[in-house]
């Protein structure tokens, strides 16, 4: 691997302008194929194989007008008026009369012909039916919607309009806002960590090109498949923080061995070969993570896990071809000028100058392992603590009672669950099939009475025949909210209840509605959680044995991120749930935490975690193979490595916290549980309990079976193979610099043997 990356790496830094030629070149036929193809995301969940997506398919083709998205408006009299006054009631007629004609509405229902209004009469709620389902939904449809009610406004009525078809308010608003405010301190950050303000544009060069390549190829391919508006938003943010810390350790790398003298090509290409396949493996373990969204069989959420897979795969793309070349056009401008603070930082780092001071991260090394069991026990007892709440974690998909406060979706929400219930905001829809009954119309009443019974039901509305008479709908109005435990537990009652009730009144029952599909999402995410983590957690250790060539590295590693991915959800409880800070937060409203977070966090933030275990073992490895005793090579480690963790760190804390203000409810709780893992993950688990199982291990940390190291292929992670094949060269050598370069460096200035390709 590191023989083929420097390769790479030279080839980039030689040919920089065809290296930058051909990603411009490919970002063009992006743009084209956007412009051809492209078409609007669609956010719909749909669950294959569930009972609730089987009974909408079902009305989808019996009876569009009952499977298609809805719409409210809540109408509100004016204080010391009931609603049923004739010149209010007379309006709110004309009102519902104008919106069955607008723009596919399939129907709309007169709430006072309906008598749908609130015990006090000062409220009443019309209903409009779509022909079609949210994702299909033009927005224009929904404009010409709300101004239907203008009359009823100017008659001095309150006038709110929401439902599902308005959707969840996922669109955050604030544009590319939260992007920018991730970059300007990645900036700062960046600036500080190499001293240069030139260097630190280069990493945010390369992580921009990704992310913006990485979004218009996802919008060139809503033309052909289902991409959901917030697979964007997470390749954005994962592509943004990747690429950045994927440069970094590159670039971090490549300024480190000019800082010794060495030559600028020979360093780009050597960064390349050892950084660069820390790098490579690190964004591997991301990719398989995301990628392993798709065992849960939900779409939307495997097309999430492709989106980040996919600006993952791009940032490792350039921070191994674009970088080198960007190094090539920057040449000498990027070796640290001699007596500045980062050429005596770098000195200091390999044992020379600085008067012998220690780096931060070697004296946090020696922190961690001075007395690593007070060190673990420590760490553990307070990453347990933090998990503490996660026993409490409950889940459910976003509804317009998430939305924000001001928007017109979420009065309506909030004004109908006062009026009339919080059951009204989430109807059941019953499927009952009375195609085998003896007498439909009986079947169908019975059935109406028996639901009626059932404990935890508000009201049933009329039933609804389908096209072909075969099959009856009703509207079932629960008690409670749609992400309310109590309403969960109806559907599960009726869908025990239904074979009893099929044998005694002919009708075979099904439950859907958005609903009961938000519930069968919830189950099918929470079911899927253990063979996930099996198979993401296997692939991944498999990987980081090859890379190590350990036992105990890999397990420590996922038993870390355990730990961390627990504080993280207990943390998540206690901020969105229990209300904690939930005010500094900008959460609205606490409750249940979007149903995806659990395993789309746990796939992301094991991602990111086995990029710290990369960058801070690699480097522990690759002293101790060169002839360092263990805790030497931990020192090592924490002296080269700390320094570019702590930034990745802050940077990716950075990026995933600028999500947090004004995103949706359902990205607020991801964004937040992302930046407080990698700060757990980073600074906690990677930085020090890592050190200090190391130090309590061990050469045995270190320690593979011969029968599976013989099995195993090297893949030379340090560069060894470079090390040896630059021996002849190196004893040729005259060079006065050549005793001063970075250990492991495998070639000098200006040399031009190029090692094999494995």
């Amino acid at each position: 691997m590191a023989s083929l990356l420097y390769r790479l790496g030279r080839g980039a830094y030689r040919r920089r302008r065809a290296v930058l030629a051909m990603w411009l070149a490919v970002l063009a036929a992006l743009i084209t194929c956007l412009a051809a193809f492209g078409a609007e995301t669609d956010d719909e969940f749909r669950i294959p194989g569930s009972e609730s997506q089987q009974a909408m398919d079902t009305l989808k083709a019996s009876l569009p007008s009952a499977a298609g998205t809805s719409a409210q408006i809540v109408f509100v009299a004016p204080a010391g008026h009931e609603i049923t006054e004739p010149r209010y009631a007379s309006v709110v007629s004309a009102t519902m009369a104008k919106a069955d004609t607008a723009a596919q509405v399939a129907g709309a229902t007169d709430p006072i012909q309906s008598k749908t209004i609130s015990p006090d009469r000062t409220t009443a709620l019309g209903q409009v039916r779509y022909e079609v389902g949210r994702a299909d939904l033009a927005d224009t449809s929904l404009a010409a919607l709300e101004e239907t009610t203008e009359a009823a406004r100017d008659a001095g009525l309150t006038v709110e309009v929401g439902g599902s078809a308005y959707g969840s308010g996922a669109d955050s608003g604030g544009g590319h806002a939260k992007e920018m405010m991730g970059l300007a301190v990645a900036l700062c950050v960046l600036t500080v960590t190499f001293g240069s303000l030139f260097a630190a544009g280069m990493p945010l060069l390369t992580a921009v090109a990704g992310v913006a390549t990485t979004l218009v190829g996802l919008h060139a391919l809503t033309g052909v498949f289902t991409v959901s508006s917030t697979a964007p938003a997470l390749a954005s943010m994962l592509g943004l923080a990747v690429g950045i810390d994927y440069a970094l350790f590159i670039l971090s790398r490549h300024r480190s061995q000019l800082a010794t003298g060495l030559d600028a090509e020979e360093s780009a290409a050597t960064a390349t070969a050892t950084a660069g396949s820390a790098v490579v493996f690190a964004g591997l373990t991301v990719v398989i993570a995301l990628a392993g969204l798709a065992v849960v069989r939900i779409p939307f959420l495997t097309v999430m896990g492709a989106a980040g897979a996919l600006s993952v795969l791009l940032a490792v793309a350039l921070a191994v071809t674009l970088l080198p070349a960007l190094m090539g056009f920057a040449g000498e401008r990027l070796r640290p000028k001699p007596g500045s603070r980062a050429a005596r930082r770098e000195r200091a780092a390999h044992g020379s100058g600085h008067g012998g001071r220690l780096s931060f991260g070697e004296r946090w090394g020696r922190i961690a392992i001075r007395r690593p069991l007070i060190t673990l026990v420590t760490v553990l007892v307070g990453l347990l603590v933090l998990a503490a709440p996660a026993r409490e974690l409950q889940l459910a998909l976003p509804d317009n009672g998430s939305a924000p406060a001001g928007s017109g979706q979420r009065q309506a929400y909030d004004t109908v669950s006062d009026a009339f219930g919080p059951g009204f905001n989430g109807p059941l829809l019953i499927l009952a099939d009375t195609s085998r009954a003896t007498n439909p119309q009986q079947a169908t009443a019975a059935l109406t009475d028996k639901l009626r019974e059932t404990p935890g039901v508000a009201t049933i509305g009329k039933p609804q025949l389908t096209r072909d008479g075969d099959a009856s709908v009703l509207q079932v109005v629960p008690e409670t909210g749609p992400n309310d435990e109590k309403t969960k537990d109806l559907v599960q009652r009726i869908r025990d209840q239904a074979p009893e009730w099929r044998q005694q009144t002919g009708a075979a029952v099904s439950v859907t509605g958005t609903t009961a599909v938000g519930i069968d999402v919830s189950d099918r995410l929470a079911d899927s959680l253990l063979p996930f983590a099996l198979v993401v957690v296997g692939l991944s250790l498999l990987l980081l044995l090859l890379v190590f060539r350990s036992l105990i590295v890999p397990l420590k590693a996922s038993l870390g991120f355990l730990l961390s991915v627990a504080a993280t959800f207990g943390a998540v409880v206690a901020v969105f749930q229990w209300g904690w800070l939930a005010s500094a937060m900008g959460v609205e409203q606490t409750g249940p935490v979007v149903s995806i977070l659990p395993i789309l966090v746990m796939a992301v933030l094991f991602g990111l975690a086995m990029d710290y275990e990369v960058f801070m073992v690699s480097r522990m490895r690759e002293a101790y193979v060169h002839g360092a005793r263990p805790r030497e090579a931990i020192l090592a480690g924490s002296r080269h490595a700390s320094r570019v963790v702590t930034a990745a760190g802050l940077i990716m804390l950075a990026v995933f916290a600028s999500f947090v203000p004004g995103a949706s409810s359902m990205l607020k709780a991801v964004a937040f549980a992302l930046a407080l893992g990698v700060l757990l993950d980073a600074f906690v688990v990677r930085m020090t309990l890592v050190p200090a199982v190391l130090a309590l291990v061990g050469r045995a940390a270190w320690w593979l079976p011969k029968w599976l190291a013989k099995l195993l292929p090297d893949v030379d992670i340090e560069g060894e193979r470079l090390n040896r094949a630059a021996t002849p060269a190196r004893s040729g050598a005259s060079r006065a610099d050549a005793h001063t370069c970075d250990p492991g460096v495998p070639v000098g200035a200006g040399d031009t043997l190029l090692p094999p390709v494995r």
